[in-house]
């Protein structure tokens, strides 16, 4: 058999072995999930205040209600006013709003580990260090997808005219179903994706909590500094895309999976700091081949 006709079998046998292994873990994953939904169901732990639906719903009506009566007029003219340097720095400041970054990263690490990681060949440690990275990064990738679809979703549909009509149409403008984008200003979607991500990173590091909280801040506002958004526009997508990572969160924690529920509604990380750490210091040195990250080599070697 000529070397032209043993590569395509070559390739072929890797491609099933990959879609084979891809298949295995997606197969796990899905019994966990079922194994732990009889638990879920033995939670009735209930939403603490300031989670329960209408009080989202609360906070965003007064939020947004408040930019709109107090905000909206004045921060525009103020914000053409400014020198533009201003502009400079927060265009550059906005895009870390954009949620592409976000869900290309984790979704093709999520992809990438099922398809290449053979974790039953894995030591117990590597393997549940992977376990752990994977589903914190799963969690990331399903809110800020999540929220990013209720966001596109509502604001099509509300079509509130953005900043650059303001001296034509003001900014009570609102002309539903308009499906034009210069009639999509509410909610903001970069703030709907930076409330969603930096919730989820401070549900994952409690311990940096403020210093992301911070970093959130100034992404959001940022684009009313652009001239994109009005302010009622930010906190609109902030509280949804809050709250899309919290129920997320809460799913999670109700059976366990990343997350676990406490007296009173909160929420706490599985991996504390130190267990993070300890996690991803056991995959750079299994990428290192530092210790062996096989727990059975025999297995290993079939892998190949």
């Amino acid at each position: 058999m000529s070397e032209q006709e043993v590569r395509p079998l070559m390739a072929s046998g890797r491609f099933s072995k990959i879609r084979k292994r891809f298949a295995a873990n997606v197969a796990a994953i899905r019994a966990i999930i079922g194994n732990r939904r009889a638990r879920a169901q033995g939670v009735h732990e209930p939403l603490a205040a300031g989670q329960r639906p209408q009080d989202l719903l609360a906070v965003l009506l007064f939020a947004s209600g408040l930019g709109l009566v107090l905000l909206d007029i004045p921060a525009i003219p103020w914000v053409r006013a400014l020198p533009p340097e201003y502009g400079m720095v927060f265009s550059w400041v906005t895009d870390l709003g954009k949620s592409n970054w976000i869900l290309w990263s984790t979704g093709i690490f999520c992809l990438a580990y099922l398809a290449f990681v053979n974790t039953q060949a894995l030591r117990v440690r590597v393997r549940l260090a992977g376990a752990m990275i994977w589903t914190y990064a799963a969690f990331v990738f399903y809110a800020v997808a999540l929220s990013g679809i209720l966001v596109v979703i509502l604001k099509w549909s509300i079509g509130r005219a953005r900043p650059k009509l303001y001296e034509v149409a003001g900014p009570v403008d609102f002309n539903l179903f308009a499906f034009h984008s210069t009639y999509t200003s509410f909610p903001s979607g970069h703030s709907t994706t930076v409330a969603a991500f930096a919730l989820a990173l401070a549900l994952i590091f409690p311990a940096w909590r403020w210093l992301i909280a911070a970093v959130a801040f100034w992404a959001a506002f940022s684009r009313v500094m652009v001239g994109a958004h009005y302010p009622s526009d930010v906190a609109a997508g902030l509280v949804l895309g809050a709250a899309t990572t919290l129920y997320c969160a809460r799913w999670m924690a109700k059976r366990r999976i990343g997350f676990v529920l406490l007296p009173g509604g909160r929420i706490r990380p599985i991996a504390g700091g130190l267990s993070a750490r300890a996690a991803f210091r056991a995959l750079w040195n299994a990428a290192l081949g530092r210790r062996s990250a096989a727990a059975h080599p025999a297995a290993a070697q079939d892998e190949k």
